[in-house]
């Protein structure tokens, strides 16, 4: 299980935060576009997280949220906030800056994220010569509503996992920062989440 840094800060400066490689690809061909993931938690607004991938025409058909994004070129973030519960987010972000996400028990168990808060989080895309990125902010109040009052703290952790896929792209990948062993596709196994620890607070 690998683990991740989150550090504290007011105004995140994503030159300077430690990068998630995404560069486990246990499914699909040899198409393993580099990919990573970064989080920085915000104190009294939430949790940040940008993820980037190099793909210089990303595929990005679905244009309203809600959409099956990870038929397109995606980058996904699960996260479990809370460790007295079996609940984990599965949020999926496509280069229009489109996203799907639920919580869930279990794959087959969901309810979408709309249907358990008003604050919903906004996701910011960009393309650059050769590359894409998605950020967006889970605020304090988004993660006491989807994870029944948890709260993230310096000092605290919580499990996950960054993932870069394709289900309906060109060359169909499947890849995760933390490996993933199972013989088909599923980023819907949170025995396989790694571990993200919230550090102390720093300014930038």
């Amino acid at each position: 299980m690998r683990t991740y840094t989150v550090v504290c800060r007011e105004a995140p400066d994503w030159t300077a935060i430690e990068k998630a490689p995404i560069d486990c690809y246990p499914w699909g061909g040899n198409y393993r576009p580099r990919a990573y993931g970064q989080c920085a938690f915000v104190p009294g607004k939430g949790l940040a997280v940008r993820m980037t991938a190099w793909e210089s025409n990303p595929k990005a058909v679905y244009t309203v949220v809600g959409d099956p994004v990870y038929k397109d070129s995606c980058l996904e973030f699960f996260a479990s906030f809370d460790p007295q519960s079996q609940k984990y987010m599965n949020f999926e972000m496509n280069a229009n800056g489109i996203y799907l996400a639920s919580v869930r028990t279990n794959k087959a168990d969901k309810r979408m994220v709309a249907d358990l808060t008003a604050s919903l989080p906004v996701v910011h895309a960009e393309r650059n010569d050769g590359c894409w990125s998605v950020e967006t902010l889970f605020t304090d109040a988004f993660i006491r509503d989807c994870f029944d009052g948890c709260t993230l703290t310096h000092g605290g952790a919580f499990r996950g996992n960054f993932y870069k896929c394709g289900d309906e792209t060109e060359a169909p990948h499947y890849g995760c920062w933390s490996p993933i062993e199972n013989p088909t596709p599923s980023f819907h196994l949170p025995a396989y989440f790694g571990e993200f620890r919230i550090v102390g607070y720093k300014q930038n």
